[in-house]
């Protein structure tokens, strides 16, 4: 299952941390992992895009943690797109996501 961690202060997103594997389908035929991988790239990239000091990233074996620096709304709106994007997801596949 992939878990995603979300943590916020003064109800500004903080952090984001997205860790595991679906368990949908095989690695590299599962498309509830490759859902969440091009919703979090894109939008990593989209804000990196606009502003490279808005946040750091880290990528591992478990997965990718996302730091966000900046309360611009741009980047607040975002990262808020993201989450819901991947709540969806949830919503579709509640055995393979968790969003909390």
């Amino acid at each position: 299952m992939i878990k995603v961690t979300i943590e916020k202060e003064s109800a500004k997103f903080k952090k984001v941390s997205v860790l595991g594997h679906a368990m949908y389908d095989d690695y590299g035929k599962d498309i509830v992992c490759a859902a969440v991988s091009s919703i979090v790239t894109t939008t990593v990239n989209g804000i990196l895009a606009l502003d490279k000091q808005s946040l750091s990233y880290l990528v591992s074996k478990k997965g990718m943690t996302i730091t966000i620096k900046s309360d611009d709304s741009t980047t607040q709106i975002l990262i808020g797109n993201m989450v819901s994007l991947l709540k969806e997801l949830e919503k579709q596949y509640p055995a393979n996501i968790e969003v909390k």
